[in-house]
């Protein structure tokens, strides 16, 4: 599959790994830097997907979506993301996405603001439950991330996902180029996807990372299996 994502703002809170363990694949673990893992609250603009080489799909390759995910690495040291939520705008895409690839894909309302460097994300989410989990989300654009920390490097330079597919656990690989990188700040949100997702209290607290960028292509490639 290959994709656009667009508009994309990364909001990131460190969390113990152990709350983290029960709620990734089996054969993976919570991928660790500096004794923590993350979990990242993603909403951006879905560009131009389709499937293989071919031309994106007319109408249902373009859509909002909003992200959960969390940072996982397996016995074969492949590190990658799951995927704990994603809420799209189009139906056909998140019942297709979870008939075909069992991705916990959400059908949703979203909306995206932007006034300069001023975006606003909402979301509300449609089916399934928790109906009408979701929130707002407000961000202010700051300069130009010459050399992303390690934390940026962690939560954006990811290459691949890890995700449960008829009792096997898969590690899908993500190509694409470093992400032109602007540090951001959160100036509101309230949200309870990431409680949804199995992570209630979180974003009670402020998150030590808010990054974005205007957009990158991306290319995904043959699932592999992941073994103990």
């Amino acid at each position: 599959m290959q994709q656009d994502w667009n508009r994309i703002t990364f909001v990131h809170w460190a969390l113990d790994p152990e709350l983290v363990a029960p709620l990734l694949p089996r054969h993976t673990r919570p991928d660790v830097l500096d004794g923590a893992t993350y979990v990242g609250l993603i909403p951006f603009d879905m560009r131009r997907a389709g499937l293989g080489r071919g031309p994106a799909v007319p109408y249902l390759g373009d859509f909002a979506e909003t992200n959960v995910r969390l940072y996982s690495v397996d016995a074969q040291g492949r590190h990658g993301v799951v995927f704990r939520s994603l809420e799209s705008t189009r139906l056909a895409v998140a019942l297709g996405a979870r008939l075909a690839f069992a991705t916990p894909y959400m059908w949703a309302r979203m909306r995206i603001r932007e006034d300069g460097d001023e975006l606003e994300y909402t979301t509300r989410r449609r089916w399934p439950g928790p109906r009408g989990a979701g929130g707002t989300m407000r961000v202010s654009l700051g300069e130009p991330v010459p050399e992303p920390s390690a934390v940026e490097q962690f939560v954006t330079a990811r290459f691949g996902l890890h995700t449960r597919y008829v009792g096997t656990t898969l590690w899908i690989p993500n190509h694409h180029e470093p992400w032109p990188l602007r540090r951001a700040t959160v100036e509101h949100l309230d949200d309870d996807l990431v409680a949804a997702a199995g992570l209630p209290g979180v974003v009670g607290r402020p998150p030590d990372s808010v990054l974005h960028s205007a957009g990158i292509h991306t290319t995904f490639g043959t699932p592999r299996i992941v073994r103990g």
